[in-house]
């Protein structure tokens, strides 16, 4: 039996959609009513996840758990103390849900955490690695760092196997947030002055994350490991607008300003982080998955791209 926080988000939402959690039991517990579960799942509301959440009568029988639920990126943040808040979510919130899950018998713990924990950016041709260390200045980063740290002392003192998995930008259909943006520009043929972007971008299809997810739920391997999850091909940012105008059906509206100049504009207008994200390099190496798991990602970045564009002309259609 599983049991899953986080069932109405993004990737919560695909894992529960999946026949293989489906017919391995899975109770997933959220916020809020999900009306869109399947009625063969069992749903638990709890409100929001705190460090003082008593779990224990919802870990009865379960065997893993699969933790999804997060304080994400806010655009606009409200708090007086952002660092606090992320910590109180994902990090004490975390342990407290891990810490009682070891109590109650739970064999496994797997913990979506993020590529931010190592970093945003690599060196280009130097890929990040599953075992590399670096503490985060981010205050999402450094939460998911701290739980991590937490999950690790966690599973030596209790036996609890601990499964840690770090995505960089996943895609989908139901994504959100600057992809999505990015698909309505390029479908509406808005010309892009990123034509000549010559960095490297590792992304995950939300498939071949559920993928590696479920694949890390039984597998005698994935014990107390930490895995990079990736598609296996890194894009430049010209490269990915042009495969997803190319999936549009619409042809790739992109200028090609020198990556210097477009640099120096950004700068200029106040838009440092948006050209360090268009412009930075952020390669992570899957091969310990491939290698320790056997595992594959089981769709390519152009069959990935492909099922979010038909998702996403749905629901321009609606």
């Amino acid at each position: 039996m599983l049991l899953l926080t986080g069932g109405s988000g993004f990737v919560g939402q695909a894992l529960t959609n999946n026949q293989t959690i489906q017919s391995l039991g899975i109770t997933v517990v959220g916020r809020r009513p999900n009306i869109s579960l399947s009625s063969n799942i069992r749903q638990i509301t709890i409100g929001d996840f705190l460090p003082s959440t008593e779990w224990s009568r919802y870990l009865s029988g379960i065997d893993t758990v699969i933790h999804l639920a997060a304080r994400v990126h806010v655009i606009s943040e409200t708090a007086s103390d952002p660092l606090a808040e992320f910590r109180k979510t994902n990090t004490a919130s975390t342990l407290n849900l891990a810490s009682q899950a070891a109590a109650s018998g739970v064999s496994r713990f797997i913990f979506l955490s993020s590529i931010k924990v190592i970093g945003e950016f690599s060196q280009p041709g130097k890929p990040f690695t599953s075992d590399e260390i670096n503490i985060p200045t981010d205050p999402y980063g450094l939460s998911k760092f701290e739980a991590e740290q937490g999950l690790r002392k966690l599973a030596n003192q209790t036996g609890m196997e601990v499964v840690i998995i770090r995505p960089p930008l996943i895609y989908g259909p139901g994504v959100k947030a600057n992809f999505l943006e990015m698909m309505r520009w390029l479908d509406k043929g808005v010309p892009l002055p990123l034509g000549a972007i010559n960095n490297k971008r590792s992304l995950v299809a939300l498939e071949n994350l559920v993928d590696l997810i479920i694949t890390c739920i039984d597998h005698p391997a994935a014990a107390n490991q930490t895995f990079l999850a990736g598609d296996g091909e890194d894009l430049s940012t010209t490269e990915l607008l042009s495969r997803i105008s190319k999936a549009l059906g619409k042809p790739a509206r992109l200028i090609p300003v020198p990556e210097r100049l477009l640099k120096i504009g950004l700068n200029a207008v106040g838009k440092k982080d948006i050209a360090q994200r268009l412009c930075g390099s952020l390669q992570v190496d899957i091969s310990k998955a491939k290698d320790l798991l056997g595992w594959e990602p089981p769709v390519t970045v152009d069959e990935g791209l492909k099922k979010t564009v038909e998702w996403f002309k749905k629901r321009t259609e609606c």
